[in-house]
C-alpha cells in the first residue's frame, strides 16, 4: 500500500518531488522565526521586563533547555499516534500563537497609563511573554525531529542520491535562515517605535519572527495535497525504554544471591525481549555512558546568546563604516561555521592524518572541548577589561551622590567626614560627596536609599532639595520646550527636570525653545553613555547656545570594542565543529541503525542539562565578578574534559553492523540446531514409543 501511494506522488521538478520545496521553504522560514526571536531575547529581558543579569540569564536558558527537550515528546507523539504531517500542524500553530504572545508582551504602550515610555502593569508583560515562551518551545521542539524526517519521506528508494542533496540543501537553510534573523532582527530591536512614547522596538523584533512563522505554516499547509504522508510506526525509544524497564525490574526480582549473576543487567531482558534487541541497547548504553561529562560544553556554548550578549551591551561596536548591536555579535557563529566545517574536512583533518597521527573521533571531541574552556578563558580576559572602564554603582550598603549647583554663584559644600569643597554656578560635584552651604549656611536631612545612585539639585534660590535621575534640567526662570527628532520632552518647568530617555548611537541634534526664542545644542553619544544637561539661569538664545549649556557626564561611553570578542567567538565555533559535528558523527556509527532515534534524544537531553546547568550556577552561585564566573565555567569544562579523555581512552570501538550480521548468524544457527533438535527428538520418540507399544502387549492393561 505505501509504495502505491508513493507511487501516486509522482509529480516532480528537475528530477525532485515537488513537495519537497514547500518543506524546505517552510524550514527557512522557522528557522528565521526560532533564532530571530532568541537573539534579542536576553536583551528583552533586561532592558524592557528590568530584570537583572542572573534572571535574564535563568530565564533564558530555561527556554533553551525546554526547547531542547521537547523534541523527544514530539518524536513520540509523531511515530506513536499522530503522524509526522498532523504533528508539524497541530505544533506549528502552537508555535504561532506563542510567537504572536511574545510580539504582544513587547508593546509597552498596553499598559502605560501614563504615557511615560514604562508599562505600568509589568505583570501583564510577564505572563504573556512567559506563555509565549513556553508555547514556542513547545512548538519548535515537538517539530525538530519531524520536519527533516518529513521530508525524507518524500523520496523514493531509488532516489538516495536526491535524499542526499535534500538534506544538505535543508541544513543549508537551518544556517541561512539563522544568520540572516541575527542579522536582521537586532535592526529592527534598535528601532524606536510606540504609539505614546518612542522606544526600543521589541514588538517589531518578535512580530517580524512570528509573520515569518505564520508564512511558515501557509507554506506548509500549501503543499498537503503533494505529500507522501506514512502513517505512525510506532515508536524505538518507547520500546528501549520498556526493554531497560523490564530488565531492570527483573534484576530486583532476581536479587538474591541463589539466582546466577548474568554477564550484563540487561541480559535480564531476556526472558522477555529478543536477544538483538538486547544486543543493540547495549550497544546505545555504550555510546550514552560517554555523554555523562558532554552537558558541560552546551553549558558554555549557548552562553553566547545570554552572557556573551550582555557582555557586549557594555562595548563599543562602532567599526567604523558598520555599527554593530551587541545581539548581532551573535552572527559570528554561524558564519565561522559555514567558513570552518570546510575547511576542516578538507584541510585540517588531511593534514593531521598525513602526519600520520590517529586523531580518532574522541580525541576530536576533546579537543573542542577544550577549545570551548579556551573561548571562555577569552572572555574572562575581555571581561577584565571592560570591567576597568565601568562605572562604581554603590553596593547593597551603600549609596551615592552628586551635586549639581543651579546658581549662577560658586556655593561650598560642607559634608561629614569630609572637607568643605567648592561647586562652580552651573556645574556639578563629584560622585558621592558634598551637601550644600551657600551664601547664607542652609542644612537639611536629605534621605538615600542604599544601592541608589541620587543627583542633587540646589536651585538658585533653595526652595527644596530633589533627588531623582535625569536628562535634561531647567535652570531658566521659564519653561522650556526640549524636543529632538526622536524624542518629545514637552515643556520643563523652571527649576525642573526631565526623566532619562534613550537616544540612537551617533550625533543627536536637540532643538530648545523659548516663547519665540529657539536654538539648537548636539551632542555626539556613544555606546553606554549617560549625559544630564543642565540649562543654565544666563542662557542666551542663539548660536552660542551650544557652549552655554553644561554636559554632565554620568556614565562615560563604552571604550572597551566589540572585536574583541571575536576570538572567543573563533575558539567557541571551532569547539563546535570539532565536538558536535563530530559528536554526532561517532554517534551514529557507533549505534544500529534503528537506534539513531533514541542517540538523536540522549544528544538533545546533553544539551537541555546543559541549560540547566547554567541556571543553577547563575541562581545558586550569584558570582559578583563576571570574569571569575567564566573562569568557573572554563575550568568546569576543563576538569570534565580530563574525564571524558579517560573515558574515551578506555572506550573500544565497534561495528554496529558486524555484530548484527553475527547475532543474526547466531540466531540462524541456534534456529537450526533447534529445529534438527526437534527432529531427533521426534525420531527417538518414534522409537521409545515402540518399544512402550511391544511391552504393553505383554502386560495385562488396565
Amino acid at each position: 500500500v505505501q509504495k502505491k501511494k508513493k507511487n501516486v506522488k509522482k509529480k516532480k521538478v528537475c528530477g525532485y518531488p515537488i513537495s519537497i520545496f514547500f518543506i524546505v521553504v517552510n524550514e527557512f522560514c522557522e528557522r528565521f522565526s526560532y533564532y530571530g526571536m532568541r537573539a534579542v531575547l536576553v536583551l528583552y529581558f533586561k532592558f524592557f521586563l528590568r530584570w537583572d543579569d542572573d534572571l535574564s540569564t535563568s530565564i533564558y536558558h530555561t527556554f533553551v533547555a525546554l526547547c531542547y527537550l521537547t523534541p523527544i515528546l514530539g518524536a513520540i507523539v509523531a511515530d506513536s499516534w499522530l503522524g509526522k504531517f498532523k504533528t508539524i500542524i497541530y505544533l506549528s500553530i502552537v508555535y504561532a500563537i506563542g510567537q504572536v504572545a511574545m510580539a504582544v508582551s513587547a508593546i509597552h504602550d498596553i499598559t502605560d497609563t501614563d504615557r511615560d515610555g514604562t508599562p505600568d502593569n509589568m505583570i501583564f508583560h510577564v505572563v504573556m511573554s512567559m506563555v509565549g515562551l513556553f508555547l514556542i518551545a513547545l512548538g519548535t521542539g515537538g517539530i525538530k525531529p519531524c520536519v527533516a524526517a518529513f521530508g525524507g519521506d518524500q523520496f523514493g528508494d531509488h532516489q538516495e542520491k536526491q535524499r542526499r542533496t535534500f538534506f544538505s540543501v535543508f541544513y543549508l537553510c537551518i544556517n541561512g535562515g539563522s544568520l540572516l534573523s541575527t542579522i536582521i532582527t537586532p535592526i529592527l530591536r534598535a528601532q524606536e517605535c510606540g504609539i505614546y512614547s518612542q522606544q526600543k522596538c521589541y514588538s517589531l523584533a518578535f512580530g517580524v519572527p512570528a509573520a515569518l512563522m505564520v508564512v511558515a505554516l501557509v507554506v506548509f499547509i500549501a503543499g498537503s495535497g503533494m505529500y507522501y504522508k506514512a502513517e505512525p510506526q510506532g515508536n524505538i525509544m518507547l520500546d528501549v525504554s520498556k526493554c531497560i524497564g523490564f530488565a531492570i525490574k527483573n534484576r530486583y526480582r532476581h536479587r538474591s544471591k541463589q539466582f546466577p549473576k548474568r554477564k550484563h543487567w540487561m541480559d535480564w531482558a531476556e526472558e522477555k525481549y529478543d536477544k538483538l534487541l538486547i544486543a543493540q541497547i547495549k550497544m546505545v548504553l555504550k555510546v550514552l555512558f560517554l555523554y555523562i561529562p558532554l552537558p558541560v560544553f552546551w553549558t558554555l556554548f549557548d552562553q553566547k546568546g545570554s552572557r556573551w550578549t550582555l557582555q557586549a551591551t557594555t562595548m563599543d561596536g562602532n567599526f567604523g563604516l558598520l555599527v554593530i548591536q551587541p545581539d548581532q555579535m551573535q552572527t559570528v557563529n554561524p558564519i565561522l561555521i559555514l567558513t570552518l566545517v570546510p575547511i576542516m574536512d578538507s584541510v585540517v583533518y588531511p593534514l593531521i592524518k598525513k602526519c600520520g597521527l590517529n586523531f580518532t573521533p574522541l580525541k576530536r571531541m576533546t579537543v573542542g572541548m577544550v577549545m570551548a574552556a579556551i573561548a571562555f578563558f577569552c572572555a574572562a580576559v575581555v571581561q577584565l577589561q571592560i570591567d576597568k572602564t565601568l562605572p562604581v554603582f554603590p553596593s547593597s550598603s551603600e549609596s551615592q551622590l552628586k551635586i549639581l549647583n543651579m546658581d549662577s554663584n560658586p556655593v561650598t559644600v560642607n559634608l561629614p567626614s569630609y572637607p568643605p569643597f567648592t561647586v562652580p554656578a552651573a556645574q556639578v560635584g563629584d560622585l558621592f560627596q558634598k551637601l550644600l552651604e551657600n551664601h547664607h549656611p542652609v542644612s537639611q536631612d536629605v534621605s538615600l536609599t542604599k544601592q541608589m545612585r541620587h543627583t542633587l539639585l540646589i536651585p538658585s534660590m533653595i526652595i527644596s532639595l530633589i533627588l531623582q535621575l535625569f536628562r535634561f534640567i531647567n535652570g531658566l526662570a521659564t519653561a522650556v520646550n526640549v524636543s529632538s527628532p526622536a524624542v518629545d520632552f514637552g515643556l520643563i518647568q523652571p527649576l525642573n527636570y526631565t526623566t532619562y530617555s534613550l537616544v540612537q548611537y551617533g550625533k543627536t541634534t536637540f532643538t530648545l525653545r523659548s516663547g519665540s526664542q529657539s536654538c539648537e545644542f548636539s551632542k555626539e553619544f556613544g555606546y553606554g553613555s549617560s549625559y544630564a544637561f543642565f540649562i543654565p539661569s544666563t542662557l542666551v538664545f542663539g548660536p552660542t547656545c551650544q557652549e552655554s549649556i553644561t554636559v554632565i557626564e554620568e556614565i562615560k561611553p563604552n571604550s572597551v570594542h566589540m572585536a574583541l570578542q571575536i576570538p572567543q567567538y573563533f575558539f567557541i565555533t571551532a569547539g563546535e565543529v570539532m565536538f558536535s559535528v563530530t559528536g554526532l558523527e561517532f554517534s551514529y556509527s557507533q549505534a544500529p541503525s534503528n537506534m539513531k532515534a533514541v542517540l538523536q534524544a540522549g544528544w538533545l537531553l546533553t544539551v537541555a542539562i546543559g541549560n540547566f546547568i547554567v541556571l543553577i550556577v547563575a541562581e545558586a552561585a550569584k558570582i559578583p565578578l563576571k570574569w571569575a564566573e567564566y573562569v568557573l565555567f572554563a575550568s568546569l569544562l576543563i576538569a570534565m574534559c580530563v574525564l571524558f579523555s579517560i573515558m574515551a581512552y578506555f572506550y573500544t570501538y565497534i561495528d554496529p553492523t558486524e555484530i548484527e550480521a553475527q547475532f543474526k548468524t547466531m540466531t540462524n544457527e541456534d534456529d537450526e540446531k533447534h529445529k534438527n533438535g526437534e527432529i531427533q527428538m521426534l525420531k527417538k520418540g518414534s522409537v521409545n514409543q515402540k518399544d512402550h507399544f511391544n511391552k504393553d502387549k505383554k502386560q495385562t492393561r488396565l
